[in-house]
């Protein structure tokens, strides 16, 4: 008998149909994985489960130990067993560890909070997941992983039965992702179900028992993972079959369109150290260059610094249009010289969220689109039309806040922005991060496209497969420094990570 389960669940939003006769189950001590591209469905679906949209806005039923429950709000779910892992952790950054696991419930006393009492329940709360840190330390000092694991004992301590937890290592180191899933699989051995959602199939297979596949706001199949692969699972998420995830374009490297040379970039808050050291390379027509290297290693510095926005002082020389000039001073001066950045955080650098879709895609070409002094309508409705087919756009209507898109949409915005200034060198730090793999499948098919155009693409990745199957030549940075430059027959994962690992 499932622990849980959702029938026929249905939600709709103005001009939209998110949910469409949803189904959806969990057994006692399971991890049953969600999965689907963005837009088809899934954190609606949860929202409903935690009672973040009440009963009543939606559809169908939500039956737990094979009883009807009626959820108004998040705390009447958790108040059931269920508690929410969002991707942005729900964590008051000021406050300390022990603050924050027993906000909203402090033991009180003749109005005072009794603080004795607050560590005891904290220490016991982080004995559950077996994390040791100071419990009076400011949670915002601590690393992603050990929030993570704050978050897990909150909900624990509230004799949670069920985790949802929605993304929870798109954040985290590899290291501290592998520490995760141990410790999910040793809460299902105590009974402790999950409902796991995330892009990473790779993580999917190694952790969970059962897998359902939205697509459309529909769910398409519900399987064991034993008799599910990589490619089976994203075949329904898209509906068709994706073959030859990482295609290299096929094109020929030609002229230099960048030359760097000897790119330093010091630390602003440790004089004298370097987060980018002397680093030397060329972007040439038509060809992908990939930056790889650990956290830390310099490589976001690296784009953002040469975009003309460093955070420390910057030093070396460019070479652009085969003739030589200084540092650019600004984005703006990057942009003129044909150079662009998709930059890793779209929400933070990459979007202004409560703004339209046609707002943020003229964002930075407005000076081209003006005609005697005024913006020019006619030419924006065309060029922004041309983005939205081209890049297969999901969006009601330009007018639509962007904060309103999936993910993967927003990202393709992101693209669009500065496909409209006609770059010759176009940076991509992180350009698949946190979409779905339909998303990745139709922005590496677009870096095709970009090359056969002559544009010269600089990815950063921290997905190896990604950066070592779409790149020509591989440039390896550890701690500011390049310490390998790879064609792309000889960057394996092996050479690739000892260079990235490498000491001193």
């Amino acid at each position: 008998m499932s622990l849980l389960e959702l029938k026929n669940i249905t939600k709709d939003f103005p001009g939209v149909r998110a949910l469409d006769g949803v189904s959806f189950d969990l057994l006692k001590g399971e991890i049953h994985a969600l999965c689907g591209e963005n837009g088809a469905g899934k954190s609606t679906l949860i929202k409903i489960l935690c009672g973040y949209h009440p009963f009543g806005s939606y559809g169908g039923e939500v039956l737990f130990d094979n009883q009807p429950v009626h959820f108004k709000n998040l705390k009447a779910s958790e108040e059931k067993g269920i508690a929410l892992i969002a991707q942005e952790l729900a964590l008051v950054p000021e406050l300390s560890v022990a603050e924050n696991l027993l906000l909203g419930r402090e033991p009180v006393k003749n109005g005072f909070i009794q603080w004795d009492k607050v560590h005891g329940e904290a220490s016991r709360a982080l004995a559950l997941v077996g994390l040791k840190v100071d419990l009076d330390h400011p949670v915002k000092e601590l690393g992603i992983g050990q929030q993570q694991m704050i978050e897990i004992a909150k909900a624990l301590s509230k004799k949670a039965e069920i985790l949802v937890l929605d993304e929870p290592t798109a954040a985290l180191t590899e290291g501290d992702a592998k520490k995760l899933l141990e410790f999910l699989r040793q809460l299902k051995t105590q009974g402790v179900s999950a409902v796991y959602i995330s892009h990473r199939l790779e993580e999917v297979g190694q952790i969970a028992d059962r897998v359902t596949v939205l697509r459309d706001g529909k769910s398409i199949v519900t399987e064991s993972m034993s008799k599910l692969s990589q490619e089976k699972i994203i075949s329904h998420m898209v509906g068709r079959e994706v073959k030859n995830l990482y295609p290299r374009p096929e094109t020929k490297a030609g002229e230099v369109l960048l030359g760097v040379k000897d790119f330093s970039v010091e630390d602003p808050a440790n004089p004298g150290r370097y987060v980018v050291n002397k680093v030397s390379f060329e972007v040439r027509k038509g060809e992908v260059l990939g930056i790889a290297g650990l956290m830390g290693a310099g490589r976001t510095a690296l784009l953002s610094s040469l975009f003309g926005a460093p955070r420390g002082k910057a030093d070396g020389s460019l070479v652009a249009g085969g003739k030589s000039q200084s540092l650019f001073p600004s984005p703006r001066q990057a942009i003129q010289a044909g150079v662009a950045l998709v930059s890793e955080d779209r929400k933070k650098y990459g979007l202004v969220l409560e703004s339209t879709v046609e707002e943020n895609l003229v964002l930075s070409s407005m000076r081209s689109l003006v005609k005697k002094g005024f913006l020019d309508q006619e030419a924006i409705n065309r060029e922004c039309g041309t983005q939205v087919k081209a890049l297969r756009i999901k969006a009601p209507n330009l007018k639509v806040w962007v904060n309103k898109l999936s993910g993967g949409n927003q990202q393709k915005v992101v693209l669009g922005k500065w496909l409209m200034t006609q770059p010759k060198v176009l940076f991509l730090d992180e350009p698949t991060r946190g979409i779905d793999v339909g998303a990745k499948a139709e922005i590496y098919q677009l870096m095709g496209q970009l090359t056969a155009q002559g544009i010269g693409i600089v990815l950063v990745s921290s997905d190896l497969p990604e950066l070592l199957g779409l790149s020509h030549r591989v440039l390896v940075l550890n701690q500011g420094r390049q310490t390998a430059s790879l064609g792309y027959r000889e960057a394996t994962p092996e050479r690739v990570l000892a260079a990235a690992a490498l000491n001193g």
